[in-house]
C-alpha cells in the first residue's frame, strides 16, 4: 500500500507528528524555505509586473532529493509547514518541486501539535492559499526592491557592507528620533508639597497638594513653594470629602506574539529572538517520556486573542479543582480582537492546562520552563474571577488649597493570586508603599505634623528597551508578529544601534545612515507609510487588491527618489558630512568621514590638508573633536608603505599607526613583538589577519585583543586557547573561572554553549 506523505517545516516536529499519525504516513521536513530570490542579483523582473525569479537555496539540493525520495509513489501529499505566510510560501514551493501527474496536494494547518488537532487538520485538508502566498511574495519583493537598490547606494556613499532594510530602517529611525528628543530636552523645575497629617491619634498619613481655588496647581520654584508653605501653616486642615468604592480589575487576555515578547523581555530578561526560539521548541514538541513527544503550546506567531471554547472550559475545570470555585468564572471569558487583526490562529496558550508547570518541570530546561510557566499562568488567569480592590480617597481643605490622599486594600485577589503582568506588579508595589488611610469622616479637623516641600525636575522620555520598542512597532503597525524578533536582532547586527544597559542607543553609524535615508527616501522609511504598506499586504491576503497593483504604486515614486539620491546624497568618501567645526590647522570646515572600521573628522580640504581627529558627541548631541591623529615618532617603519610609524594612545592602550594616514591606514599593537603577550590564536574577524595578544586596559585589567587595533577592535576578557571547539568547530576556546564551576574551557561563540572542566580536558 502506497503511503501518503506529510511535509512539515521543521525536522523537530517529525517525531511528534509520527506519534499521532502512525505507520500509514511518511513524514519529511523542508528545514525552512527551499526556494528564494537569488543572493547575487535583485531577482525581480520589474518590467514584467515584478515577476520574481526563484532559485533553489544553496545547500538545499540534498533536502529536495530526500523529499522526492520520501514522496516516491505517493498520490496524496499533505503540506503542513507553519500556519502563516512564510509557511504558505514553503508549501507552495514544495508543491512545485514535487509536482507530478496524478498527484494531489492538500494544505493542512497544525495550530497545535496534539493528537486531536493533528487528526482534525488531516481530516479536513484545504487547498493551497494563493492569496496568502501572494502576500508573502509581495513582502519579499518589496524588501528586495528596497534592500538591493538602496544598499549599493550606501556602499558608494558611506562604506561597503552596509544594508538598508525596509522595515528595519524605520525601527532605526524611531530610535534615532527618540535619542534626539532626549538630547534636545531641557529639564524644568517644579515643586511638590506633602502634608503629614493625623486624625488625633497615630498612625499618621500623607496628603499631596493638588489644587488652589479649584484649579490644578503648579509650583515652579522654591520661592513660590516657601510662600505657599507659609500660607498653609496658618490654615486649618479639614476633611472635605471621603469616597469609598470597590473596583474590579479583569485579567488580561492570553498572549499574542508581541505581548509575549514584551512580558518575556521584562520578566525573564529574554531577548525577543530568544523568546521566539524557545516558544518554537514548546510548539514543536517536547519529549515527556521515551518516545512521547508532545506540543505544549499553540502556534506562537499570532495577533489574535481568540481562544477555543473547549480550552476555556478545561481551564475553568482546573481552576475549580486547584484554587476553589470562588476563583473560577461562571462561564468562559472570551476577548475581542482589535480591528484589522488577522484571526487565523488562536492566542498563545498551553495545549492542555493539565500540563501544569510542576508536572512538566522534569522534562523542560530552565529557559523552557520559565517561558512555559509564563504562558500557562497568563492563560489560566484569563479565566479567573476579577480582583476586587477597596479604594479610599479623601480631599482635605486648607484655606484656598486642596490636598488629596488615597489608599487601597485588596478585598479579593482573584486572578492576581496566580498571575500579574509587569504593569500590575508595579501598581501593586505602589499601592503597598501608600499608607492605609485611617477611617476619616467629612468635616473632621486634622492635626498637621509637618509640611514637606520637595524639588523635582521634568525628565525626557526614556530610551526604548526591547519590550517598549516591540510595543512601539506594534502600536504603529510596523511589521507583524513573525517579524518583531528579526527586526530587533537585525538592527543590532548591522551596527546601527547598541543595547546599553538593556536600552537602545543609535550608534554613530546609525545616525549617519538614518539621516541620509530620511533625507533621500522620506516616504520609504516613514512610519505611517510603512504601516499602510503592512495594511496593503493584509489586503492582498484578503483578496481585496492585486499584489502587482500595490507593488506598482510603491515603485513609481521610489524609483524617482532612488534616481535623485544617486546624484544628491552626500558622500563620506569625498567631502563628508558637515559638523560646523573648523580645522585647527587651516580653518576649513571639518566634516565627518567614515573609515573602514570607524568614523572620524577630516578636513574638507583633503588632500591639501591632512588633518584628522577622533570625535564624540556630548549629551546634547553636539560634536566635539577629542584627539588629533598625531603621535610620537617611533624607530619602526610601516611594513606596507615604508613610512615611519608613530606611537599613539587608544582606547585599549598603546599602538603603532602609520604616519602616512589616511593614505596608509596600517596599525599594529605596541605589544605585538612581545612573545609573552602572544596567544597563538588568530583573530576570528573574517576580514582581519591579526593575532590575539594580551593587553592591559586603562584600569590595569588584563584582556586579549587583536594586534591590528584600532583597525580591528575584537577583544575578549578571558584568555583564548588555540583549540577547536569539539561541538561547533570554532577556532578557539576561552579559559574561564568561576566560584561555582571552577576552571573550565568554553566556546567563544555565543550560540554554542560548549564548556568542559579543565581537569577533565587534560585527562
Amino acid at each position: 500500500m502506497t503511503k501518503s506523505l506529510v511535509v512539515v517545516e521543521s525536522p523537530t516536529k517529525i517525531k511528534t507528528i509520527k506519534k499521532y499519525l502512525g505507520k500509514d504516513f511518511n513524514i519529511a521536513a523542508t528545514v525552512g524555505h527551499l526556494k528564494d530570490l537569488p543572493q547575487k542579483e535583485i531577482g525581480i523582473n520589474i518590467e514584467e509586473g515584478f515577476k520574481p525569479k526563484y532559485t533553489t537555496i544553496p545547500g538545499k539540493q540534498k533536502v529536495i532529493r530526500s523529499l522526492k525520495q520520501a514522496a516516491s509513489d505517493s498520490t496524496d501529499i499533505y503540506l503542513a509547514p507553519d500556519p502563516d505566510r512564510e509557511g504558505e510560501a514553503i508549501a507552495w514551493h514544495t508543491s512545485e518541486i514535487l509536482k507530478k501527474k496524478g498527484r494531489k496536494f492538500h494544505r493542512v494547518l497544525f495550530h497545535e501539535l496534539t493528537k486531536n488537532a493533528i487528526h482534525e487538520a488531516m481530516a479536513s485538508p484545504q487547498d493551497l492559499d494563493r492569496n496568502k502566498y501572494e502576500a508573502q511574495q509581495a513582502r519579499r519583493i518589496l524588501d528586495r526592491l528596497v534592500g538591493y537598490q538602496i544598499s549599493p547606494l550606501l556602499w558608494r556613499k558611506v562604506k561597503g557592507g552596509l544594508s538598508a532594510g525596509r522595515v528595519q530602517s524605520v525601527a532605526v529611525r524611531i530610535i534615532c528620533e527618540r535619542e534626539r528628543t532626549i538630547q534636545a530636552f531641557e529639564p524644568e523645575e517644579y515643586w511638590s508639597i506633602t502634608a503629614h497629617l493625623e486624625d488625633g491619634a497615630p498612625p499618621p498619613f500623607k496628603a499631596r497638594l493638588a489644587k488652589k481655588s479649584g484649579k490644578k496647581i503648579t509650583i515652579p520654584d522654591e520661592n513660590t513653594s516657601s510662600e505657599i508653605v507659609n500660607e498653609l501653616l496658618l490654615e486649618k486642615f479639614v476633611v472635605e470629602k471621603v469616597k469609598k468604592k470597590t473596583t474590579k480589575r479583569n485579567p488580561l487576555p492570553p498572549f499574542i506574539t508581541s505581548k509575549l515578547q514584551q512580558e518575556s523581555i521584562r520578566k525573564l530578561r529574554f531577548s525577543a529572538k530568544k523568546t521566539m526560539r524557545i516558544a518554537q521548541q514548546l510548539y514543536e514538541g517536547i519529549d515527556l517520556g521515551p518516545g512521547e513527544p508532545e506540543g505544549l503550546i499553540t502556534y506562537m506567531r499570532t495577533d489574535s486573542t481568540r481562544i477555543s471554547k473547549d480550552a476555556a472550559i478545561e481551564a475553568l475545570k482546573l481552576i475549580r479543582e486547584t484554587y476553589g470555585p470562588k476563583y473560577a468564572q461562571q462561564k468562559p471569558r472570551f476577548f475581542k480582537n482589535k480591528k484589522k487583526v488577522q484571526d487565523a490562529h488562536e492566542a498563545i496558550r498551553p495545549t492542555s492546562v493539565f500540563n501544569t508547570p510542576k508536572k512538566l518541570k522534569p522534562f523542560l530546561s530552565d529557559d523552557q520552563m520559565a517561558l512555559y510557566e509564563l504562558i500557562w499562568k497568563r492563560f489560566v488567569a484569563s479565566q479567573m474571577e476579577p480582583a476586587r480592590i477597596n479604594v479610599n480617597s479623601v480631599s482635605i481643605k486648607a484655606g484656598d488649597y486642596l490636598f488629596a490622599a488615597s489608599g487601597s486594600v485588596v478585598e479579593f485577589p482573584g486572578f492576581m493570586a496566580l498571575y500579574m503582568s509587569v504593569e500590575d506588579e508595579i501598581e501593586r508595589k505602589g499601592q503597598k508603599e501608600k499608607e492605609r488611610l485611617p477611617d476619616l469622616v467629612e468635616g473632621m479637623l486634622l492635626k498637621l505634623n509637618k509640611l514637606e516641600p520637595k524639588q523635582h525636575f521634568t525628565v525626557p522620555p526614556p530610551r526604548f528597551s526591547e519590550a517598549s520598542l516591540v510595543k512601539e512597532l506594534e502600536e504603529n503597525g510596523i511589521g507583524r508578529p513573525s517579524t518583531y524578533a528579526n527586526i530587533l536582532s537585525t538592527i543590532r547586527e548591522k551596527g546601527y544601534v547598541d543595547l546599553v544597559k538593556r536600552y537602545f542607543r543609535p550608534s554613530e553609524l546609525g545616525f549617519i545612515v538614518n539621516d541620509l535615508l530620511v533625507k533621500s527616501f522620506p516616504d520609504v522609511i516613514e512610519v505611517e507609510f510603512t504601516a499602510k504598506m503592512e495594511d496593503n499586504l493584509d489586503r492582498i491576503e484578503a483578496s481585496e487588491v492585486e499584489a502587482h497593483q500595490i507593488l506598482a504604486q510603491f515603485y513609481t515614486p521610489f524609483k524617482r527618489e532612488l534616481e535623485s539620491a544617486s546624484k544628491s546624497m552626500l558622500s563620506s568618501k569625498s567631502i563628508g558630512f558637515p559638523t560646523g567645526l573648523l580645522c585647527p590647522e587651516c580653518e576649513a570646515p571639518l566634516n565627518i568621514k567614515v573609515g573602514k572600521n570607524d568614523q572620524f573628522l577630516g578636513c574638507s580640504r583633503y588632500p591639501e590638508c591632512m588633518h584628522t581627529s577622533n570625535y564624540t558627541r556630548d549629551e546634547k548631541g553636539i560634536i566635539q573633536s577629542i584627539a588629533a591623529f598625531v603621535g610620537e615618532t617611533s624607530d619602526q617603519q610601516c611594513e606596507k608603505c615604508g613610512k615611519p610609524m608613530v606611537i599613539k594612545q587608544g582606547r585599549y592602550g598603546t599602538f603603532f599607526a602609520c604616519s602616512g594616514y589616511p593614505i596608509c591606514k596600517n596599525t599594529r599593537s605596541a605589544v605585538s613583538n612581545n612573545k609573552a603577550a602572544e596567544t597563538g590564536v588568530n583573530c576570528p574577524d573574517q576580514d582581519c589577519a591579526g593575532k590575539l595578544v594580551q593587553r592591559t586596559s586603562k584600569r590595569g585589567k588584563i584582556f586579549y585583543g587583536c594586534n591590528h587595533f584600532p583597525g580591528c577592535t575584537f577583544a575578549v576578557w578571558d584568555k583564548p586557547v588555540a583549540r577547536n571547539c569539539p561541538q561547533c568547530g570554532a577556532t578557539f576556546l576561552l579559559e574561564k573561572s568561576t566560584k561555582k564551576h571552577g576552571d573550565f574551557l568554553a566556546c567563544h561563540t555565543k550560540d554554542c554553549g560548549y564548556n568542559a572542566q579543565i581537569k577533565q580536558e587534560k585527562a
